[in-house]
């Protein structure tokens, strides 16, 4: 049984496309919360959006270096992205509420915001690294 590194240079690539991706997705996100008053989740939603284009193609080109071509990777990293960001987003908001019940609903929704960045970046490599670029050959860097 092979056994995989999770913290090796793709990792630090994951993590340099999620800066590109927090510059642009969150920025779209706050924006549209704080100065367009859009909702909680219209404004966390575009940033995974937006956000989510740019992460497929770097991802997929730089970070995982996967030239295959199919709909299927396509699909499954769409469902990965809606996937983690449920996940996180519920998640984040509910233990934020419970944590900071007596704080107002806009400071929360903003921790809750930043907290969901985090939870969703953890669990979208992994599903992204082990299922939508998994590795075809046994030539993986340990």
């Amino acid at each position: 049984m092979k056994i995989i590194n999770i913290f090796d240079k793709k990792l630090i690539k994951f993590l340099l496309v999620g800066i590109i991706n927090t510059l642009i997705g969150a920025g779209v996100m706050f924006i549209l919360y704080n100065c367009f008053n859009c909702s909680y989740w219209l404004s966390s939603a575009a940033n995974y959006i937006v956000g989510g284009i740019v992460s497929f193609i770097l991802n997929k080109f730089f970070t995982f270096q996967n030239s295959s071509k199919s709909i299927r990777q396509i699909l499954l990293f769409i469902l990965t992205v809606g996937f983690c960001y449920f996940m996180a987003y519920v998640l984040a908001k509910q233990l934020v509420f419970f944590i900071f019940f007596s704080y107002s609903d806009k400071i929360k929704d903003n921790i809750s915001m930043f907290l969901g960045m985090f939870l969703y970046t953890g669990l979208n490599y992994l599903i992204q690294r082990f299922i939508v670029f998994k590795e075809n050959t046994d030539n993986e860097d340990l």
